[in-house]
């Protein structure tokens, strides 16, 4: 759909309505996300990567995750078996030190008979474990595709019926962002970060219950190291955030400018402007080795930072740890389970400082999906139905505008008789497009009547009205199937005859023909290897096939040659005889024989008569017509 062009202000759109738009319109962008975000180090969760991520923070997390559970409904028995296998994992892991610490013991003080027990139950620990982990990794695979997939049907269901108004308001690139980078979010940090945060939360748990169990002096000396790891774990996190952050948006410029130069190619070629553009590009490269050059020296930095004072720790707990020995507190085996705790014990709480921000990015990315999903439903009243419809089409006094600021049309009134070719023509935004999208029920009216055979369209139901009414689009839309189906478009359930005939009525069948595969060709990229021209020629025939009792043309001819354009004109005779037709054009040569020309200025009708009455008026239309083939200024 085309729509008038508006320029509407971020703080004047309703709520709920921000965004970027595509038809000139400005709004809220999300940050660029550069590959770096998905950077790990020292095993799930982790990384530098993980720490610069710009977090999102969600605005109400308390309402999202209660609704993102909700998603969980139907996986209950996934769930809970997830649960079980977290929970064994967890027992064996600290179930191993404490055997290891045993069977260390058996050596040192020579009890030779339990060591054989203590080994084949060490085994079968490790065993579990990993058995268990095994488990715990597919079952939350199977676990977020279950939820994303449920997530993605009620996204892509709510995108199917929302007003077009949202779509005007919201770019294309910001619904999909919802719909593939939010929702996958929210997968990874199922799949990666449900199980363990779990694991984590009851692993802190547990180690510390065993250590001050084991010892609480040699427990509350290793704290010291744990708490100093914590911070500097925190400050680190802080700085490569920053970092990183600024690497991202660095590398955004970057790919944005050579996109833009790679696009704008021929233009820059034109003007001899190759050496400013690899100049500006060679500072913003610059700009992105040096702070990626301090990103990568601090992140890779992290890795020996936390292995320095976990080797400080180690040292600390061997050291205190022998002293006890000596002093008979606890024995050799102790000290080396206890070694495995402290490190242990310091792992989840790192898995879970870096699962933070993954986490805070999810559930702002579920609130984004959320805030799609809760928004109104295009407007689906009407019962009535146009079985036995002819085609007269009213509007009454019809004021409508897109933002309350800036009005579109004012008291348009028009009277179209069954059968009628009407034409409106006008400048670029003069809200001749605003009139067919009104008809079309793609927007409700502020005020007036528009009705067909007598019956309000709001009283008519909304596929009913559709189905009755075909428009060809200035700008074509076709999609990535065969020419067959994208005529078929119109009317599924037409033959292969009535399709070439559609065909033929278009003047499209000389050039499907001509295919090598006719009309089981290929439509690559939604037509991309067709002609602008050609595609048009498509749309009209899917128009044609849909056999509609209105019609409605929105420049749809002008992407073709003017022997093209004499072609769909005798075409269209017969097309459009016995129907109501609407045409919008800026080409006068292709409405000179309409029955009634509208002619438009800032959303009024300022002239109406056929094209001879009209140019005897010497008004409006004879500057435009002038202006066209005589080469007059207005």
């Amino acid at each position: 759909m085309v729509n008038e062009k508006m320029t509407i202000e971020k703080e004047k759109l309703p709520k709920g309505f921000e965004g970027h738009s595509d038809t000139g319109m400005h709004f809220r962008s999300a940050e660029p996300k550069g590959p770096q975000n998905n950077m790990r180090f020292g095993g799930r969760g982790g990384g530098p990567g993980a720490l610069g991520r710009a977090i999102e923070k969600p605005k109400d997390v308390k309402k999202t995750l209660k609704r993102l559970l909700s998603y969980f409904s139907d996986s209950k028995n996934l769930l809970l078996l997830l649960m079980i296998a977290v929970i064994a994992v967890t027992l064996t892991s600290l179930a191993a030190p404490a055997l290891q610490g045993e069977a260390i013991d058996g050596i040192t003080l020579r009890k030779w008979g339990d060591l054989p027990r203590l080994l084949v139950a060490l085994l079968c620990v490790y065993l579990v474990q990993v058995g268990c982990t095994l488990a715990q990794t597919l079952l939350s695979a199977h676990l977020s595709k279950n939820i994303v997939k449920r997530l993605r049907h009620d996204l892509f269901k709510k995108i199917e019926n929302l007003p077009i108004k949202y779509t005007d308001v919201h770019s294309n690139g910001d619904i999909m962002s919802r719909m593939t980078n939010d929702v996958e979010n929210i997968s990874a940090t199922v799949s990666q970060s449900l199980g363990s945060l779990i694991s984590g939360v009851l692993t802190i748990i547990g180690t510390v219950s065993i250590m001050f169990y084991y010892c609480w002096q040699l427990t509350l000396i290793t704290f010291v190291t744990v708490i100093f790891t914590v911070l500097v774990t925190g400050k680190m996190s802080k700085m490569m955030r920053k970092i990183y952050r600024k690497r991202s948006a660095v590398l955004g410029q970057l790919n944005g400018h050579a996109e833009e130069m790679i696009t704008g190619y021929r233009s820059i070629v034109a003007y001899n402007k190759q050496n400013d553009v690899i100049e500006e590009f060679n500072e913003t490269s610059d700009e992105l080795m040096r702070v990626g050059t301090r990103a990568e020296i601090l992140g890779g930095s992290m890795g020996p930072i936390m292995n320095c004072i976990s080797n400080i720790s180690f040292v600390i707990v061997a050291a205190f740890g022998g002293f006890f020995a000596l002093k008979g507190f606890i024995t050799v085996g102790i000290i080396s389970a206890f070694i495995i705790y402290s490190k242990q014990f310091s792992r989840p709480i790192n898995e879970i400082a870096h699962l933070y921000g993954s986490i805070q990015t999810a559930i702002a990315g579920a609130e984004r999906v959320f805030a799609l999903i809760d928004c109104p439903d295009e407007n689906r009243d009407g019962s009535e139905t146009m079985e036995n419809t002819k085609g007269r089409i009213s509007f009454k006094n019809v004021n409508f505008s897109y933002t309350p600021e800036k009005q579109v049309l004012y008291d348009f009134s028009l009277d179209v008789e069954p059968g009628q070719k009407i034409a409106l023509v006008g400048a670029t935004g003069s809200g001749k497009t605003t009139v067919v999208n009104l008809l079309m029920r793609f927007y409700p009216i502020d005020s007036g009547e528009i009705s067909i055979d007598g019956v309000n369209i709001n009283d008519i139901d909304r596929d009913e009205l559709r189905h009755n009414i075909s428009i060809v689009l200035q700008d074509t839309v076709l999609f990535s199937d065969t020419i067959e189906s994208n005529i078929k478009y119109g009317n599924r359930e037409a033959t292969d005859e009535e399709v070439r005939h559609a065909a033929e009525m278009s003047n499209s069948a000389y050039f499907i023909e001509r295919l090598p595969d006719g009309y089981s060709t290929y439509l690559k990229q939604a037509g991309k290897n067709l002609s602008q021209g050609q595609r048009q020629l498509l749309a009209i025939a899917r128009a044609v096939l849909a056999d509609p009792k209105i019609l409605i043309l929105d420049e749809a001819t002008s992407s073709v040659d003017t022997r093209t354009e004499k072609n769909i004109q005798e075409a269209m005779v017969n097309l459009m005889k016995d129907r109501t037709s609407l045409i919008i054009a800026h080409r006068l040569s292709t409405i000179q024989d309409a029955d009634k020309i509208v002619v438009m200025d800032a959303g009024r009708v300022v002239e109406i008569g056929n094209h001879e009455e009209l140019l005897a008026k010497q008004g409006r239309y004879y500057d435009l017509y002038m202006t066209q083939f005589a080469g007059n200024s207005i």
